[in-house]
């Protein structure tokens, strides 16, 4: 036996599941295809790597939409409050900032990168990179160590397979693991991307007319073919030329996604609030007020305190307002129907950036297939998932991080008492 645990991939979730697996005595050997441990975290949070959220549980299960409740018994081991003393007890010192989001006090993932990797060598982890694996080894049911692409084998008491899903394919993440657990039988629900930019067909995207054009404080909602609102989601967005990005566009991509599909792949409306903080009522009241104080000045240039001016100049011409009619001359139907602009633009969204592109991918191995308490396999004994590989999903600001290191803990942490001495399987 080469080792009481393999776990393949050098990601949080690998990291974390090999430390919990020697911090109980079992002997590990970590296998990466890449050069360098740890590469998708390196670049997460924009090179700063927002290793959790402080939110309470249950609003953390919340902005994972995608199988957030499967994650309420890994959470109960290894919760945001546990990886945030984890860190703090390697001497890494976090900070919080905005919206529960926990960052290292030096801005760089690196020392995340760093901490993991070399917690991992002080238990003695076998850290292996530039090993490919070609496929996981299977015999009477139960996982029993891997083929690596240049014909060698490895032998263990469990295998913990941490690869990721497909998305930053450049990090390594380009879905090996799916095959490896359909050979065990396992199912992979439909991939598709989330948290990734969407794309419109708008004439004004399309003139880039709004290109770089930032919001802040805004809000956005999706809606279904029936006209009911699917979700919406208050904060920062920024226009593309392709379409929108930014925070809310990206958390809202995942259901422009499913609406998609239900809808035979026809474009998603989509309407963006400028003024959620108002109703349409105190919006238009708020217009009238302005145009009224200066009935002699373009309206243009009497409304441009209320948004950026290009957007304004849109919107006027979308209510049918000529952006130089003096104020005077501007009728109240017309500011009426600049107010509901202001509070429902509509914007036709006919897609997403692809798989590739995304920040994380939806889909993956079927949560039915796995058991929540161990994130073993229900179907191969000694097998394990974490990770993105699982059909796992959140929004970003520190809940994919959190639901990788809650679940590689727990694998890591379970496959090490399954590899016991005198341990049966379960």
């Amino acid at each position: 036996m080469d080792a009481d645990v393999l776990v393949i991939g050098g990601g949080p979730s690998g990291l974390m599941a090999s430390i919990a697996a020697a911090e109980r005595g079992a002997r590990v050997i970590l296998l990466d295809k890449g050069d360098k441990l740890g590469r998708k975290l390196a670049i997460s949070g924009g090179g700063r790597c927002n290793v959790t959220n402080a939110k309470p549980l249950d609003e953390l299960i919340r902005h994972i939409p995608g199988g957030g409740r499967f994650l309420y018994s890994a959470f109960s081991v290894f919760s945001n409050r546990d990886i945030i003393a984890f860190f703090e007890n390697l001497g890494i010192r976090l900070k919080e900032e905005n919206d529960g989001r926990m960052f290292p006090v030096t801005d760089s993932a690196q020392t995340v990168v760093r901490a993991l990797v070399g917690r991992a060598r002080e238990l003695g982890v076998d850290l292996r990179t530039n090993r490919p694996v070609a496929d996981v080894l299977y015999e009477d049911g139960a996982a029993v160590g891997v083929r690596l692409r240049d014909g060698g084998v490895l032998r263990a008491k469990a295998v913990i397979v941490a690869t990721g899903g497909k998305s930053v394919p450049h990090t390594g993440s380009t879905g090996d693991g799916y095959p490896w657990a359909e050979k065990a039988g396992h199912t992979i629900t439909e991939l598709y991307p989330t948290e990734v930019p969407l794309t419109s067909d708008e004439p004004w995207i399309k003139s880039r007319e709004l290109q770089g054009v930032s919001l802040r404080g805004v809000a956005l909602t999706v809606w279904d073919a029936r006209g009911k609102a699917v979700v919406r989601h208050e904060g920062d967005m920024i226009f593309t030329h392709f379409g929108l990005s930014g925070p809310i566009a990206l958390r809202c991509s995942q259901f422009v996604v499913k609406e998609r599909k239900k809808n035979g792949g026809a474009p998603v409306r989509l309407t963006l609030d400028v003024k959620p903080d108002q109703t349409e009522e105190e919006a238009y009241n708020a217009l009238l007020a302005l145009t009224g104080d200066e009935p002699k000045r373009a309206v243009k240039n009497a409304l441009r305190p209320l948004m950026p001016e290009r957007l304004l100049l849109l919107l006027l011409r979308l209510a049918g307002v000529d952006a130089d009619t003096a104020c005077a001359n501007i009728s109240r139907q017309a500011l009426r129907s600049l107010a509901r602009l202001a509070k429902a633009m509509p914007i036709a969204v006919n897609g997403t950036l692809p798989l590739e592109q995304a920040f994380i991918t939806g889909g993956g191995v079927s949560l039915k297939e796995v058991d929540p308490r161990t994130m073993q396999s229900k179907l191969a004994r000694g097998l394990f998932f974490c990770g993105e590989i699982l059909d796992v999903h959140g929004y970003t600001g520190g809940y994919n991080i959190t639901a990788a290191f809650a679940t590689g803990y727990v694998a890591g942490k379970r496959a090490a008492e399954l590899a016991g001495p005198g341990a049966e399987r379960e």
